[in-house]
């Protein structure tokens, strides 16, 4: 379904969200208040704008209020990220999404009314962390401070067997979304379904549990 995005902010983040929403077919608006960035996002969007994400009456004649989702990528001026992102709740922006800074740029926000908080260089950080302390690891998502979901490449130890054998929800507590297998991806796969040696196993479950399965069952 074609929805519609404006970014605020066009560094690296920004333009890269941009990029990638404009390239899956949606209509998105970029607002920058840096001339280059905007002209070098003409491309990569459905609209680019010169103008502040501070600048009230600029976002409402931009007819903000409309778009299905904001997100504020607002780099290194946190002052400006918040007052943006207030702005953009007063005028009645159902779906603001903020790049924070920190742990204190996170708290103001969340008080202020940012529907979604996102941490793109620590959250980056964790997965590359977890996929250098194991091998199996292909991917890793932090659903919140306790659940997880990962992609695990599947080992000699469970191929050639059924989920139905590996049991793993009775002894890990994790649960098997999904199998990955070359381009192919089955969802909610059935108990007899057999995994082959390489297929990538989507795992959701308490870090705990995805651990001790990712230690013990493969």
């Amino acid at each position: 379904m074609r929805k519609q995005f404006a970014v605020i902010g066009l560094g690296r983040f920004g333009s890269s969200v941009c990029k990638e929403l404009y390239k899956l077919g949606h209509d998105v608006l970029a607002i920058d208040n840096n001339e280059e960035k905007v002209n070098n996002m003409t491309d990569h969007s459905t609209h680019s704008v010169i103008a502040s994400g501070t600048d009230e009456s600029a976002l409402h004649s931009l007819g903000i209020r409309n778009f299905d989702y904001v997100i504020v990528a607002i780099g290194d001026n946190i002052q400006s990220s918040i007052l943006c992102t207030l702005i953009l709740k007063e005028l009645g922006v159902s779906n603001v999404w903020v790049k924070a800074q920190n742990y204190y740029h996170h708290r103001v926000l969340e008080k202020i009314g940012a529907d979604r908080i996102v941490h793109p260089e620590q959250d980056m950080g964790i997965r590359i962390a977890q996929h250098l302390v194991s091998e199996k690891i292909v991917d890793y998502i932090e659903l919140s401070d306790e659940y997880s979901i990962i992609e695990v490449i599947a080992t000699e130890k469970v191929s050639n067997k059924s989920l139905d054998q590996l049991n793993v929800r009775a002894k890990y507590g994790c649960t098997i979304l999904a199998i990955k297998r070359g381009n192919d991806i089955n969802i909610s796969p059935f108990p007899s379904e057999m995994i082959e040696l390489n297929d990538i196993l989507i795992v959701i479950g308490h870090k705990n549990d995805l651990k001790r399965f990712e230690e013990e069952g493969m």
